[in-house]
């Protein structure tokens, strides 16, 4: 009878340790699946998809607006790049060569005349805005006080320039050949009673040398550059009207053989959003009005 309680005894023992080896155990399991949980999130954390990258040649220092276009295509898991060019007479070529993805600078005329005359493969994928080509001057307050002789900047490149010219025709200081169409040249002046000198210049080099000339026509975005408000122009010209045909409104450009590509496209449509809007409006004075529906 003492041998089978002597037993009984032993075997209560072991079970005892048993259990609180099992215990031990599952204690241990439970860290270790706890730690292996924790680690498993921080891979899957840190193997979160990369953000698929779009490259966009842009010209120009004040470009806020692509801050909110990728913020509105972080849902999407895509990120624009800015490329920045210091010319007009670059990103087109990087964009063909592929070089960058797609290119946001220029307006319908300067798109056009690029490709007639490069050959380029390029395509206009969506509108962006349209930016004002104003009258500037340091020397004199109104066009009214232009006297014959005095001199005025115009850009250099052939729509630009022709654009210029238009502008100072829409004054009244001069007339032009009406078959000249959009991009008219100092050639196509028909009739110049002041007898007007025009100062032909890159477009970039316009805003420093306005002291130079007696008023200068000055591209938008170097106005914003180079810190002037548009305000202070002394003819502004008028963005009322935005015919769909509007040669002056601007771009987002792709190659043509990218032309249906979806996440192209995906940035356009982040890009004419309503915030987009607001940013093109008040960040720049209302130098540029957006030309797209929001």
């Amino acid at each position: 009878m003492k041998k089978i309680k002597k037993n009984i005894f032993i075997c209560s023992i072991l079970a005892s340790v048993s259990l609180l080896l099992t215990g031990c155990g599952a204690s241990e399991n439970t860290q270790g699946n706890s730690a292996n949980h924790q680690l498993n999130n921080k891979n899957s954390a840190e193997s979160k998809e990369e953000p698929i990258i779009v490259t966009v040649g842009v010209v120009g220092e004040n470009k806020e607006e692509w801050d909110k276009v990728n913020e509105n295509l972080a849902s999407e898991n895509i990120q624009v790049k800015l490329v920045e060019f210091s010319d007009y007479n670059t990103p087109n070529r990087a964009l063909n060569d592929g070089e960058i993805d797609l290119d946001a600078f220029q307006h319908y005329a300067f798109f056009n005349n690029e490709i007639d005359e490069f050959g380029y493969d390029l395509v206009s994928i969506g509108d962006t805005m349209i930016a004002q080509l104003n009258l500037y001057s340091d020397k004199i307050s109104s066009p009214d006080e232009l006297k014959e002789g005095d001199s005025i900047a115009i850009p250099n490149d052939v729509t630009n320039g022709g654009r210029a010219l238009k502008n100072i025709e829409t004054i009244g200081l001069i007339e032009l050949d009406p078959s000249a169409g959009y991009t008219p040249s100092v050639d196509d002046i028909t009739k110049n009673d002041l007898k007007l000198e025009f100062v032909e210049l890159d477009a970039s080099t316009i805003v420093p040398a306005l002291p130079d000339v007696t008023a200068a026509i000055i591209n938008g975005n170097y106005v914003v550059d180079n810190g002037m408000d548009p305000s202070d122009a002394i003819w502004q010209e008028s963005l009322a009207d935005l015919k769909p045909d509007n040669p002056y409104k601007n771009l987002i450009a792709a190659r043509t053989e990218d032309k249906d590509n979806e996440i192209y496209h995906k940035v356009v449509e982040a890009y004419q959003q309503k915030n987009v809007a607001e940013v093109i409006l008040n960040k720049y004075n209302h130098a540029y009005v957006p030309c797209f529906e929001y």
